[in-house]
């Protein structure tokens, strides 16, 4: 996981290095995606997710592209 101050930033950077990306994620994304998949990880009961479960977490923060469902 890099880290860059701007989309441009970042596309920037991979063109000067030819390097393919996986996806691009705003920092509210990502805190919404980890408080989602880690948020009740300490629970008891919690036994994983199914692949339902776990297309859901994406689609609610936003993540819809073929990268996310193949």
């Amino acid at each position: 996981m890099l880290f860059f101050r701007s989309e441009e930033d970042a596309r920037e950077w991979k063109g000067a290095r030819n390097v393919q990306t996986g996806e691009i994620l705003s920092l509210e994304q990502l805190w919404d995606l980890s408080q989602r998949w880690y948020g009740n990880r300490l629970d008891k009961d919690f036994h994983g997710r199914s692949l339902d479960q776990v297309q859901e977490i994406f689609r609610a923060v936003g993540l819809t592209s073929n990268f996310w469902y193949v």
